[in-house]
């Protein structure tokens, strides 16, 4: 049964797509899971904020040479080297492995020895009590981008095989073990019970991978130099989106930095509610775009550009299909959703005004999730074609844009000067009787700044491959998306007051039941709508689950 896990491949990009969005819709339950304890624990009280505080700075090592720089680089030179010479392949991938340990250890060290300098610059409205507590806890989690980033090479190799049911296992995993920190370690250790509980997680998420990426043919040889023209090639590739997502980690820890000036609480408001937003994204877009860019990459490599266009094009519509109703979803069902996933655990810390805040701020990143949805895969296909310079350069246009926005806008939000414009925000979200909103400015300028980015991606890649008619029939899809998500819109909309007055919304059962209900009507609007105006999106996931049904029965034959 294990040969047999660790040797499973996916057939087809909707299918591969399909098993990592049901991981993925594991892991996001296990992390709203996670989160809700948190919020449960610690509320959105001084310690909430040391630990979201805490995180920037070992996420930015992460983030800086692996997710923005190796993970993208390294999957279309290993498609180049394997379809040549397999040797050289496996070669490629242990200069790659012993290079970036080096490289995260050296780096993982450096940050360590300066964490606090670094944390006065990113939490300096915390009092000198909880600046102490982020830095040992900072340093504490700094083992957990070394882990992610061996980890994260096997995961390269595992995308190109097309091992995505243990790939698909390794965030469940991590999430669990924060989720045994919280619950076990954090009775004995506080705070600290959940970053120990991040490093367990980020060791587990690393040992599920090895066996799987020993079956495909890796052994382990430890060979090292920055002159090998592989690890050269490699920098060339991945040093235009290392600037990039330096700036989004910059960004992140400005936001932080404005966040802890605004009031006790707001950087976990924001971190709240940026988790939950995260939820479709995880489910959606990153399975489709990680489903797709080893046929984006192994398309471009062998010259199949009319392939790698297709696969694009199917790929971006589908997305579109799946993300725009989870959008409406979550905007209708914002409050009902922070109080279920926040405020039900137990004796929760998560107060009433929390509640209320994380909600609008949830709704906020609803008005931009369809961009955020599109950018992992629009990046890719520039990536897939080695091309990193064109999204690293619009991310730090979008950073930019961020930061100035989050500043202009937590300023309007607060000054008397500009009444108007916190009082019409506060009608729309629901917020009366709350004196402080500057908090919403935050996710206001990551969503504006997110449909700049999307549109800049999307201009100058139709501007590249104009002549290949890639959008054609995206106007008519994109009609019917909408007229079903308008009117799920109004049936969610209208059966949430109409359960309301079936069942008492104060208690844990009765919200869950109005939030179900409500949901699963709207939901069924939507696909029956998109069912009888033929939807192309959805001709195409019923088409592969019936291949799917039909490949199982004739194996089951065969047995």
């Amino acid at each position: 049964m294990l040969h047999r896990l660790f040797n499973s491949q996916t057939k087809s990009i909707t299918f591969a797509a399909l098993l990592l969005g049901v991981s993925a819709l594991a892991s996001r339950l296990f992390g709203l899971l996670r989160i809700g304890l948190i919020a449960g624990h610690f509320g959105r009280g001084e310690q909430a904020d040391i630990y979201f505080a805490a995180f920037r700075i070992p996420d930015f090592v992460y983030n800086i040479l692996i997710a923005g720089g190796v993970i993208i680089a390294f999957l279309p030179l290993f498609s180049e080297y394997y379809s040549k010479n397999k040797e050289k392949a496996w070669q490629f991938t242990n200069y790659t492995l012993n290079t970036f340990l080096f490289l995260l250890v050296l780096l993982s060290l450096i940050f360590f020895i300066f964490t606090p300098q670094l944390l006065k610059f990113i939490t300096p409205g915390f009092s000198a009590r909880a600046q102490s507590t982020a830095i040992a806890l900072t340093r504490l989690m700094f083992l957990s981008p070394i882990l992610f980033g061996v980890g994260s090479i096997f995961s390269g190799i595992l995308h190109y095989f097309n091992r995505f049911l243990v790939y698909s296992l390794a965030p469940i995993l991590y999430n669990l073990g924060i989720i045994f920190g919280i619950l076990v370690l954090t009775p004995f250790y506080g705070i600290f019970g959940v970053g120990i509980g991040v490093v367990l997680g980020a060791l587990c998420h690393l040992l599920i991978q090895i066996p799987a990426a020993i079956s495909c043919g890796f052994r382990y040889k430890f060979l090292f130099s920055f002159r090998e023209p592989a690890i050269r090639k490699i920098f060339r590739l991945m040093v235009p989106r290392m600037f990039a997502v330096a700036a989004q980690q910059i960004n992140l820890m400005v936001i932080t930095a404005i966040a802890s000036f605004i009031t006790t609480g707001a950087i976990a408001i924001f971190t709240y509610a940026n988790d939950l937003q995260y939820f479709p994204l995880g489910i959606i877009a990153i399975p489709f775009a990680l489903a797709s860019f080893p046929a984006l990459s192994r398309a471009w490599a062998q010259g199949k550009k009319e392939k790698f266009f297709q696969t694009f094009s199917t790929t971006f519509h589908q997305i579109l299909f799946l993300i725009v109703p989870a959008s409406v979803l979550m905007f209708i069902l914002r409050a009902q959703l922070v109080r279920l996933i926040l405020g039900s655990f137990g004796d929760s810390k998560f107060d009433w005004l929390a509640t209320r805040l994380t909600a609008a701020c949830l709704g906020i990143f609803a008005l931009g999730i369809f961009a955020s949805a599109l950018i992992p895969l629009l990046a890719r296909a520039f990536f897939a074609f080695q091309n990193t310079k064109t999204p690293a350069l619009i991310a730090l246009f979008s950073v930019g844009l961020n930061i100035i926005l989050s500043f202009s806008f937590v300023y309007l939000l607060s000054d008397t000067l500009w009444g108007w414009f916190p009082k019409q925000l506060a009608n729309v979200l629901k917020l009366k009787g709350i004196e402080n909103i500057a908090v919403l400015g935050l996710p206001l300028a990551f969503s504006l700044a997110m449909i700049f980015q999307f549109s800049l991606l999307l201009f100058f890649f139709v501007r590249k491959n104009r002549d290949v008619h890639l959008f054609l029939g995206t106007c008519p899809s994109l009609k019917k998306i909408l007229i079903a998500s308008f009117l799920m819109a109004l049936t969610t909309y209208l059966s949430l007051y109409f359960i309301n007055s079936f069942v008492d919304t104060h208690t844990i059962l009765g919200l869950l039941c109005q939030t179900l209900l409500a949901g699963l009507v709207g939901i069924s609007v939507y696909i029956l709508t998109a069912f009888l105006l033929k939807s192309p999106e959805l001709e195409v996931i019923l088409k592969q689950r019936r291949q799917k049904q039909r490949h199982h029965t004739q194996n089951h034959q065969r047995d």
